[in-house]
């Protein structure tokens, strides 16, 4: 099935109160839910429309404790134009499974001490005993 770019576009609009954008976070929600069967069968995903709604819930969810209504305004932006590429088709399969399906949980960084206990530090290009510079 495609689709016509212009279906799915939406002119910029700034929330004047909490619960506008709240409404608006809603609308944009619900179109990227009601939408999780049909992404699976455009990009062909070996996942069910169960598992692509549970990250799009995570993706709002990171986001949930934003205040700052032109914070909020930005954030449903971006949702927005991703949510239009997506259903474009202008996405390739790995983006969809790489963006939109990856965990995005902080990655802890190791200390020099930690790194050293494992026998390897990733950021030395030389070692220090060659004597180079």
């Amino acid at each position: 099935m495609s689709t016509i770019p212009a279906r799915l576009a939406r002119s910029a609009k700034t929330s004047t109160a909490s619960s506008e954008a709240r409404r608006r976070v809603l609308e944009l929600y619900r179109d990227w839910y009601r939408s999780a069967p049909e992404i699976c069968s455009l990009y062909a995903l070996n996942v069910s429309p169960a598992f692509v709604r549970h990250a799009i819930r995570q993706k709002f969810e990171k986001n949930r404790y934003v205040t700052d209504p032109r914070a909020i305004d930005v954030l449903i932006h971006k949702s927005r134009q991703d949510y239009q590429e997506t259903m474009n088709l202008w996405k390739q399969n790995d983006h969809v499974l790489g963006i939109l399906l990856a965990d995005e949980g902080p990655k802890p960084s190791k200390t020099f001490l930690q790194k050293f206990y494992e026998g390897r530090d990733e950021e030395a290009i030389v070692p220090a005993a060659s004597g180079v510079h």
